[in-house]
C-alpha cells in the first residue's frame, strides 16, 4: 500500500527513480483495484463509466511512475513509446520494467 500512496504523492515526478518492487507492487494494486471498481461498475451501475474515469485518473500517475522505473533501470523514457507496436512492443517494455537498478548516479529514490 505504501507504494500506491507513493504513486499519487509522486503523480507528476517524472525525474527521481521507483525501485522494481516499488513499481510492481503499486502496479498490482492498481491492477487489483481496475478488476474490482470494473465488477462493481458493471454490477451496481450497469456501464463501464466509473471503470474509464478510474482509467484515466491512474494514467498519469502510472506513466510517471514507469518514466521513474526506466530511469531507474538507466534506460530512457522514450523506450515507452515501443508501446504502440502491438504484442512486441509490450512485451520488450515489461522486460525493461524488471531489469535491476543501476548504482545511484545522485537522483533520488521515490
Amino acid at each position: 500500500m505504501t507504494e500506491f500512496v507513493t504513486m499519487w504523492k509522486n503523480y507528476v515526478n517524472f525525474s527521481d527513480r521507483t525501485t522494481v518492487r516499488g513499481y510492481w507492487m503499486a502496479y498490482l494494486f492498481v491492477f487489483i483495484a481496475t478488476i474490482v471498481i470494473s465488477i462493481l461498475d458493471t454490477l451496481i451501475i450497469g456501464t463501464m463509466a466509473i471503470s474509464y474515469v478510474w482509467s484515466l485518473a491512474v494514467l498519469l500517475p502510472s506513466l510517471a511512475m514507469m518514466v521513474r522505473r526506466l530511469r531507474d533501470a538507466g534506460k530512457h523514457w522514450a523506450l515507452l513509446f515501443l508501446l504502440f507496436i502491438p504484442i512486441a512492443g509490450l512485451i520488450i517494455v515489461i522486460v525493461l520494467l524488471c531489469k535491476p537498478s543501476i548504482p545511484d548516479n545522485g537522483v533520488k529514490v521515490v
